[in-house]
C-alpha cells in the first residue's frame, strides 16, 4: 500500500539523524550512527521517515528531489548569536592588529560600547531590516534555528527595542529565532562607578520582559572589568525567579569561576570556556549544563587560549559550537567556519562536531525536543549538502557547502539564492 506525501529525498549518500537521547555526553559524541544509501519523506511540514532507502514504504511523493548521493542532516543550530546592532566595527582591526587587548579597546570606548551607541541610535526598522540580512546569510550556511541576544542598549528603551526585533524576525523570517535578554552585557559609561545600579535597572525589566514574552533566557556577561562572580550570582538568581531559564558568558578571558557558577545555578549553558578550571570542567561534566565553546571569537581576537574541548569531552561534558556572531569579536554567519576551527583548534572529532551543531546545540538553547534532529514527527528542517560524506564539511575549510535547505518542509535556500 502506497502512503502518501509531499516529497522524498533520495538517493542519499549518508544520512545523519542524530536521533538518539539527548544532550550527548562525553566520549558518546564520538557514535555517530550513519544510515548509508537513505531516503527521507516529508509530509505536511514534518518528517513521517527516515532510513536506509531498501527499506523504506512506497510512497506516493507529489514531488522527488534527487541528493544525488550527498550528505543529508539535520538543520545546524545556532545556539548564541548577538543577532541585533547598529553599526559595525571594523576599524577596530587595526587595533587588534597591534595586539591592544580587547578590555584596553572596551576601555577606550571602542568594543561593545561603541555598538550600544550605534544601536540606541539606529530605528527599530532598521535593525530589524540588518537582522533578517544576517539571517539570510546564517540560512544560506545551513542553518535553520537561532538563538539571538540583546545587550546593545543596557537601558529599557534600546533593550526593549532589541527583543522586539528579534520577535518580529522571528513572526517574519522562516527560520527559528530563541530570543535571550542580555542586558548585562558591559558598564556603560554612567554606571562605571556604580554596576549594581545597572544590573537593578536590567533586573527591573525581567517581569515586563516575561509579561510580552520577549525572551526564554537572561543572560550576563562575568568577566573582569565587567560583572563579577556575586553579581553575577545574585543576578541570574533573581531572574530564575521571575521564570527565566539561564545563560551565562563564563571564563573566557580570565578564570573567574564562571563555570561552576553556571552549574551551580542550573543554567542550561555556560558560553565560552575558554579558560574554564579543572574544577570547573569536573563539575560540568557531571552537571546538564552544556559547555557552548566559541572558538571563532578565539581565533578573531588572536587569542592562544581555545576552550579545552578535549578535557570536558573526556571528563564527560556535553558540548555545542556556536559562532558566538557579533561586530566586534566574532563577525561571522557561517557555522561551518566553525566546525572547520572546532577541528582544527579544539581538536574535536568530525563525530563530535556534527553532534556539537545539531542535537547538542539544540539542548542548549532548550529545542532538544524541536530541532537538530531527523525523525519521525520533527520538523522537516534538512540540509542536502555539496559534501559525499560527512567527513567532508569540516575538513574542506572557508566555502559553503549548502546544496539545499529545506525550513519546515519548505525549501528556503538552493544553491544559486535564496528562495521567496
Amino acid at each position: 500500500m502506497e502512503t502518501s506525501v509531499d516529497f522524498v529525498i533520495h538517493p542519499i549518500g549518508q544520512l545523519l539523524t542524530m536521533d538518539k537521547p539527548g544532550p550527548v555526553k562525553g566520549r558518546e559524541m564520538q557514535n555517530l550512527e550513519v544510515v548509508e544509501n537513505a531516503l527521507v519523506a516529508v509530509k505536511d511540514g514534518k518528517i513521517v521517515w527516515a532510513g536506509p532507502e531498501k527499506e523504506a514504504p512506497e510512497f506516493e511523493a507529489s514531488q522527488r528531489i534527487n541528493a544525488g548521493g550527498k550528505l543529508v542532516t539535520p538543520g545546524l543550530v545556532e545556539p548564541h548569536t548577538h543577532l541585533v546592532f547598529g553599526g559595525s566595527r571594523e576599524h577596530e582591526m587595526t587595533l587588534k592588529q597591534k595586539g591592544v587587548p580587547y578590555l584596553d579597546i572596551l576601555k577606550q570606548g571602542g568594543g561593545i560600547l561603541s555598538t550600544v551607541k550605534a544601536t540606541r541610535e539606529t530605528s527599530e526598522e532598521e535593525l530589524l531590516q540588518k537582522a533578517l540580512f544576517h539571517l539570510d546569510r546564517m540560512a544560506m550556511h545551513g542553518i535553520t534555528t537561532v538563538e539571538a541576544k540583546s545587550g546593545y542598549g543596557m537601558d529599557r528603551e534600546t533593550e526593549l527595542k532589541q527583543l522586539q526585533v528579534v520577535k518580529k524576525a522571528n513572526e517574519s523570517h522562516p527560520l527559528d529565532l530563541v530570543s535571550t535578554f542580555l542586558g548585562a552585557h558591559a558598564i556603560t559609561r554612567e554606571y562605571q562607578d556604580n554596576p549594581d545600579a545597572l544590573l537593578d535597572e536590567m533586573a527591573d525589566m525581567f517581569e515586563e520582559i516575561k509579561e510580552k514574552n520577549l525572551a526564554e533566557f537572561v543572560d550576563i556577561f562575568c568577566e573582569t572589568g565587567v560583572f563579577t562572580l556575586e553579581q553575577s550570582r545574585r543576578y541570574l538568581s533573581k531572574a530564575r525567579e521571575k521564570g527565566f531559564s539561564v545563560k551565562i558568558h563564563a571564563d573566557e578571558i580570565d578564570p573567574l569561576g564562571g563555570t561552576e557558577l553556571a552549574v551551580e545555578l542550573g543554567a542550561v549553558s555556560g558560553d565560552h570556556l575558554a579558560v574554564a578550571s579543572e574544577e570547573g570542567i569536573r563539575r560540568l561534566a557531571e552537571s546538564n549544563t552544556i559547555g557552548v565553546l566559541l572558538p571563532g571569537t578565539t581565533f578573531y581576537l588572536g587569542k592562544d587560549d581555545y576552550a579545552p574541548a578535549r578535557k570536558m569531552i573526556e571528563a564527560g561534558a556535553a558540548i555545542a559550537l556556536s559562532t558566538d556572531f557579533n561586530p566586534g569579536s566574532c563577525v561571522t554567519e557561517n557555522l561551518q567556519l566553525i566546525m572547520s576551527l572546532a577541528a582544527l583548534k579544539l581538536k574535536m572529532t568530525p563525530e563530535e562536531i556534527w553532534h556539537a551543531v545539531t542535537i547538542n546545540a539544540a539542548y542548549a538553547i532548550n529545542r532538544g525536543n524541536e530541532a537538530g534532529v531527523i525523525a519521525k514527527g520533527r520538523k522537516a528542517d534538512i540540509v542536502i549538502w555539496d559534501a559525499p560524506n560527512y567527513l567532508y564539511v569540516p575538513y574542506h575549510y572557508g566555502v559553503n557547502h549548502v546544496h539545499t535547505v529545506f525550513k519546515d518542509g519548505q525549501i528556503i535556500f538552493e544553491r544559486g539564492g535564496l528562495i521567496g
